[in-house]
């Protein structure tokens, strides 16, 4: 207890200032408990033994003393903390941008795939090595040590299920999204340390596996739900982040499934407006690249104007021009008894003066008065009737976009998700 003194002698108790690892606030955390202690807890412990070089020898990966000497130990050890500072800060960026999966599925499911492709990438890797070693005979006798399996598993369902939003482009033809980063942090990682690489083929081995739920994988590797709700009490009130300032209150009595989804979605909407955003303050002029797609997606407002001439609307018989009397051939006189040459129609004025101007028509209510709403719709364009994928609009709709604007933009692409996002945020955003 602190006592603190104020101008009129009156004494006044300050509780002690507390501390908390909620302080330790990383930007774009909330909702994501278990990325932050994953970025957290490795980090610090990784720092710890660089710190005690001593006790590195406990935490190596090594195959050989797994198989020789019966340390099976090592592969709970071995797989968790990385022995590299650059492996770790690979690693934690990894992590840090893989968050949005924890938002998305929840944490439940975000732990039961972390835990399903650590298991699996244990026996992965003893078979990859044991391969290796028979088609060059080479034995691998140690790997890279550290959480390294699961982060790269992570990028199966990161391909599958985040849609990427272009963000820029360089030289006009490659294209910068949002996903780019990850990937290559993904491949300096990769390029690490020499047998980085059969760590990696081993998680995107057993991510694809666990997210495809081979031989029912996710049946039997799976984070209880008992589990799930002890580390919600426990470790939820201590790395969860603040709620975001502008976050809108939830409807009582929903699920929680319910308010994570809503929250998820709200999420995504405010990260994609920022990203849009940012891009539309680095816009340039846009060069000549090898396709212009506004030629061929011209905007959703302005498509029943750009309709084909076979599909343009047809005139009604009422407003048709009527033929002025001088254009008609003048009636001949009856015919006589006697017989007489044949009768040649009145020759037109056009005729009789080759070099006055012709005579125009009478002018329709159209030309006289353009501001005139038309009497006859145009025809409906055949996109109409094309099929669209309720699960790529149900995607479109998570970005903010409605369901009519998600519709045309994939019938308009021929149900191509990503077209449609870039179709969307550049004429809709």
């Amino acid at each position: 207890m602190l006592v603190q003194y104020c101008s009129d002698r009156t004494v006044h108790a300050v509780a002690p200032p507390t501390f908390s690892i909620q302080y330790l606030t990383l930007p774009g955390t909330d909702k994501a408990p278990l990325s932050k202690g994953l970025l957290l807890v490795l980090s610090g412990l990784t720092v710890v033994l660089t710190l005690l070089p001593q006790y590195h020898h406990l935490f190596t990966y090594s195959l050989q003393a797994i198989t020789q000497q019966h340390q099976v130990w090592r592969l709970v050890c071995g797989r968790l903390i990385c022995l590299d500072l650059k492996d770790t800060f690979c690693n934690s960026l990894l992590i840090y941008n893989f968050r949005i999966l924890e938002r998305r599925f929840g944490s439940r499911k975000f732990a039961s795939f972390l835990f399903g492709t650590w298991v699996l990438t244990a026996l992965v890797d003893f078979l990859l090595a044991e391969a290796f070693h028979y088609l060059f005979d080479y034995q691998v006798a140690e790997l890279p040590a550290g959480l390294l399996g699961p982060v790269f598993s992570l990028f199966v369902p990161f391909y599958s299920s985040i849609p990427k939003v272009p963000v820029t482009q360089l030289l006009g033809q490659i294209s910068i999204t949002n996903k780019s980063l990850v990937y290559i942090v993904g491949l300096q990682l990769l390029t690490s340390s020499p047998f980085m690489w059969l760590v990696a083929l081993s998680g995107l081995v057993s991510g694809k596996l666990y997210h495809g739920n081979a031989l029912r994988v996710q049946r039997l590797l799976f984070v209880p739900r008992w589990l799930s709700r002890v580390g919600a009490l426990v470790l939820e009130p201590l790395f969860s982040g603040p709620p975001p300032p502008n976050e809108t209150p939830l409807g009582m009595g929903a699920t929680l499934d319910i308010q994570r989804q809503q929250r998820m979605d709200l999420h995504d909407q405010q990260m994609l407006l920022v990203q849009f955003q940012q891009a539309r303050r680095n816009h340039r002029p846009p060069q000549n690249g090898l396709m212009n797609w506004n030629r061929f997606f011209p905007l959703l407002r302005h498509r029943g104007q750009n309709l084909p001439p076979e599909l343009q609307p047809h005139p009604s018989p009422l407003l048709q021009p009527h033929p002025s009397p001088l254009l008609q051939p003048h009636p001949s006189p009856p015919l006589q008894p006697h017989p007489s040459p044949p009768l040649q129609p009145h020759p037109s004025p056009q005729q009789l003066h080759p070099t006055a101007p012709p005579l125009q028509p009478h002018p329709s209510p159209q030309q006289l008065h353009p501001t005139a709403p038309p009497l006859l719709e145009p025809t409906a364009s055949p996109l109409v009737n094309t099929p669209v994928a309720e699960e790529q609009v149900a995607r479109l709709m998570e970005m903010g976009f409605s369901r009519i604007d998600a519709q045309d933009a994939l019938r308009a692409s021929n149900n191509d998700i990503n077209v449609a996002t870039n179709f969307l945020l550049q004429h809709l955003g």
